[in-house]
């Protein structure tokens, strides 16, 4: 599902124009990121909690060349689901083989990676990534 697809559910649901609704819908994005910038943790009841969390500097390896590769630390957005949202997806019933639309190639804003603390990198904290 895209912004655009959201936008036009919620307009529907909540009798607003679709130009409205967008706004409302980015300005909600805008304050995720601002209090994840300013307070590095923004949590959701009943969805889940957003962290930036600091990924410490590694040695690598280039798949293509084998060359070995100095990565340096970075912030990245974690997100761990909430309680009520662990229970609706464990009880689903129809799931795609793999995420339909954009791959990290496509992006750059997800590693994908399910990190050892159980969170799933979802991108850096900047509002480009939004």
């Amino acid at each position: 599902m895209t912004k655009k697809e959201i936008v036009k559910q919620i307009s529907e649901r909540a009798n607003l124009t679709q130009l409205k609704t967008k706004e409302i819908v980015q300005w909600t994005f805008d304050a995720i990121v601002e209090t994840l910038i300013e307070e590095g943790r923004i949590e959701l009841r009943n969805f889940g909690v957003f962290e930036v969390k600091r990924r410490k500097a590694r040695k690598a390896r280039n798949p293509r060349t084998g060359a070995k590769v100095d990565v340096e630390p970075k912030n990245v957005v974690t997100f761990q689901p909430g309680k009520e949202m662990e229970e609706k997806v464990r009880v689903m019933a129809n799931v795609p083989d793999r995420p339909r639309g954009r791959t990290r190639g496509d992006s750059g804003e997800s590693d994908g990676i399910e990190h050892s603390d159980g969170a799933v990198t979802a991108g850096t904290a900047t509002p480009a990534s939004v």
